[in-house]
């Protein structure tokens, strides 16, 4: 049984209406309760009393009559409609609001008139009533056979934002959504709707994908038309996210092409309000060229939906093609609604605010759905969650959602958030609420998400639990003891779960990400102190010789397989993946459940990922054995275990270790700057170069994007002596970096992806016992801005 959260509306009022909400302890039993609404309503009114009647149905068994005309034996009736329409209905027993919520707002109220209980549920416009009954749903308590709301319980509200959406794509990459059928997305779009969002984006057959999937349960074109209607029946705006693929659209026949491509996909839509098409990520064409392709496919959008929008981003320019797209929108064309800003922008979004004509609305297009190598990364992941879980997990991030939110919005109208499947559920939630109300309590959201999709009995504790899995994820997991916590946490609602709760699948989402933090962290602690002991029988090879202490050392790093611990979780792991791939068609594996790729969300393939230097030592071994003199070995040995070592008065910093940095100058810092802009990122490659092992702290490094760079400082440094730097970089595609000294002498070196370089310092830049290091990748680039990590950095005395 699926159930979601919000959509989105691009028409909607910018202004807030204050929300105002009143709880008493004595509860309204609502077991008997009468829906009345009116017989003809316009969308999506009839779609919220039907929502209304199904989804308490679903939770408690208990059928609702459903009226057109005022009840004469009604003891408790559930009032829904605008409020012209309720005052024809209730007559005498009408009691106008004061004064209603502005564009999409609601007033939520109980009465008592004459021995009734009357549940007003008034709409400030359609979809006003459409996010009351979202909101009635989620406070009341609803248990098998049992349906209660506070007496006294009132919510008038309207939203803050007037765009609050999500991508819904129906497509192979997703890590769920290409195995959904009709009746799995209407409910995911009531589930969206009940936490005020008012719009979708959907994304045609052709873009950055694989032509079909396995799980497509409906031809692309065919669903694309489903969710269309399914959207305009519940009165939500519809966006297409539709990219410019084609090679070149200055000739004139590729236009043409396209012009009939995309208006055959526009004429099968019933509804479109918006098209949005990036500027890169995917497609890639020169603005110049793009802006005349987009004015000649308004006309061709305007032939079948004469009233919808054609907005596009800046997306991956290089700052030459940004300053193009600049002056082309100054002053703006007349095809041109606003503005997009999403990832491989140059830019934060407040500085882009400055530099857009303010007669150009933007709508941001944030990155809930990823955790590295995004617009939004964890910041400062643990490595062993960064190489298992990878970039696409189940994600729940309210706190850092809602920070995200608050830094960014003063300078949009809204939001459709970027998503790939439902492994962001949570975040979607969270924007939801806050576009709606951005002074909500978070806790208070996940008590309403928990209360409505879990159980009224587990409100505060799963609440608790999806911030606890938030937690598992900040700071170093091997100390964080919370880990083991959060999956006993899991545990003990799991043994007192209902059936329908442990078939819900965003219950199973929880426990899932609960065992896998718990097999991982147990992992990392056990394999840390297997290679304790191992490197501390390496050591002793000049007493026992070199070839025993490697194979005594091998056979106890391979204990991570001969006697692998936590196996528990790790099976209790195993079976959430296929409850949930029975439950929603999550595709947590490659091979047992056909997800397009271990990246996308397939992190189950990589739960066993070496969480220390095995491999790598491994292979030195194998390499350090072949050597045929003792002494050779002895020597390689002692390389081996000094590999960090930068000598007497020299310094080492491990880049992509938070713990191990103590020269990198991090700069603005997350909370103030959570797309990394004026901030030092911690980045992640593979754990391989050329098919051999690299070690462990080479799988992770500093990156900073674009023009940005990577800093360092080093004071207290002996002002007589001359050093030397020893670099080691990771991932990036820049060939040539720079490295300022002192912001002064620059050197330049060639480089591939994986080189360890050495530089020089000129003895005059430590002459004053300091010394300050900038490196940069080429500037004016485009794409996603990471051009270079470092990984390793070593200052030496000569």
């Amino acid at each position: 049984m699926l159930r979601a959260l919000c959509v989105t509306t691009f028409f909607a009022s910018v202004l807030s209406w204050p929300v105002v909400v009143r709880a008493e302890t004595t509860a309204i039993n609502l077991n008997d309760a009468i829906i009345v609404s009116a017989d003809q309503s316009p969308k999506p009114q009839p779609k919220a009393a039907q929502m209304l009647l199904e989804e308490v149905e679903k939770r408690t068994q208990i059928r609702w009559r459903h009226e057109h005309t005022w009840p004469t034996d009604g003891k408790t009736i559930i009032a829904v409609g605008a409020s012209g329409e309720l005052k024809g209905l209730a007559g005498d027993r009408w009691h106008a609001s004061e004064k209603m919520p502005g564009a999409e707002g609601y007033d939520l109220r109980v009465g008592h008139q004459s021995g009734s209980t009357i549940i007003w549920v008034i709409g400030s416009d359609p979809r006003g009533v459409l996010y009351g009954v979202g909101k009635l749903l989620r406070s009341m308590s609803m248990r098998r056979q049992e349906i209660t709301l506070p007496d006294g319980f009132s919510s008038a509200s309207a939203p803050f934002k007037r765009l609050r959406g999500h991508q819904l794509g129906y497509r192979p990459k997703t890590n769920s959504y290409d195995g959904w059928t009709v009746a799995l997305w209407e409910q995911y779009l009531r589930d969206l709707a009940v936490f005020g969002c008012n719009t979708i984006e959907l994304i045609p057959p052709r873009s950055d994908d694989a032509a079909d999937s396995p799980m497509f349960p409906l031809p692309q074109m065919q669903m694309m038309r489903e969710m269309s209607r399914l959207a305009d029946e519940y009165g939500m705006d519809v966006w297409i996210w539709y990219p410019a693929m084609d090679r070149d659209y200055a000739d004139p026949k590729t236009v043409e092409h396209a012009i009939a491509e995309w208006g055959e996909v526009f004429k099968s839509l019933p509804r479109v309000d918006a098209v949005f098409v990036p500027g890169g990520d995917p497609g890639h064409t020169r603005p110049s060229v793009l802006f005349k392709l987009l004015e000649k496919q308004t006309e061709n959008l305007h032939r079948y939906h004469p009233s919808a929008k054609m907005w596009m981003s800046p997306q991956s320019f290089t700052q030459e093609w940004f300053e193009e797209f600049r002056k082309l929108i100054d002053p703006p064309p007349s095809w041109l609604s606003g503005i997009v800003y999403g990832p491989e922008i140059r830019m934060s979004l407040h500085d882009f605010r400055k530099v857009i004509p303010a007669t150009l609305p933007i709508r941001h297009y944030p990155d809930i759905t990823h955790s590295l190598r995004c617009e939004y990364p964890v910041p400062d992941w643990d490595l062993a969650f960064a190489m298992t879980e990878a970039r696409e997990p189940i994600n729940p991030r309210p706190l850092g959602m809602a920070n995200i939110f608050h830094v960014t919005s003063p300078d949009d109208i809204g939001f459709i958030t970027y998503s790939e499947g439902c492994n962001d559920d949570v975040n979607k939630a969270v924007w939801s609420a806050l576009g709606w109300n951005p002074d909500g309590d978070v806790t208070q959201i996940l008590r309403e998400y928990s209360r409505y999709f879990i159980s009224p009995d587990a409100e505060d504790s799963f609440a608790q639990g999806l911030l606890s899995l938030e937690r598992n994820w900040r700071g170093p997991a091997i100390s964080n003891e919370g880990i083991a916590q959060t999956l006993n946490q899991f545990l003990a609602m799991q043994r007192h779960a209902t059936p329908a709760m442990k078939l819900n699948w965003r219950f199973q989402q929880a426990l899932y990400r609960a065992n896998y933090d718990a097999y991982v962290h147990e992992r990392l602690v056990y394999e840390t102190s297997l290679e304790r002991q191992g490197v501390s029988e390496l050591r002793r090879a000049p007493v026992e010789g070199s070839l025993i202490a490697m194979d005594r050392a091998k056979a106890i790093l391979d204990r991570a397989v001969t006697q692998a611990v936590s196996q528990e979780a790790r099976s209790r792991t195993f079976e959430m993946a296929e409850a949930l791939f029975q439950s929603i068609r999550m595709q947590l594996s490659v091979q047992r459940y056909f997800a397009i790729a271990v990246g996308r969300g397939a992190n189950l393939d990589e739960i066993d990922v070496p969480l220390n230097d095995r491999l790598w030592l491994g292979s030195e071994f194998a390499t350090i054995g072949a050597s045929k003199s003792e002494a050779a070995r002895l020597e390689k040995i002692d390389q081996l275990l000094n590999r960090s070592n930068p000598g007497p008065g020299g310094f080492y910093d491990e880049l992509g270790n938070p713990a191990n940095r103590p020269h990198l100058v991090i700069g603005a810092g997350w909370k103030d700057d959570p797309g990394f802009y004026q901030t030092v990122a911690t980045g992640f490659g593979s754990r391989t170069s050329g098919g051999q092992p690299l070690p462990r702290a080479r799988w992770h490094g500093a990156e900073a994007l674009y023009d940005a760079p990577v800093r360092m400082h080093y004071d207290h440094l002996d002002p007589q002596a001359r050093y030397h730097l020893r670099v080691s970089f990771g991932s990036g595609d820049a060939t040539r970096v720079s490295l300022k000294i002192n912001g002064g002498d620059v050197i330049r070196a060639n480089r591939t992806s994986r080189d360890i370089a050495e530089y020089e310092i000129p003895p005059e830049n430590t002459a004053k016992s300091t010394l300050d290091l900038a490196w940069y990748g080429p500037l004016g680039l485009g794409g996603n801005g990471r051009t270079f990590q470092i990984d390793e950095v070593w200052l030496m005395r000569n």
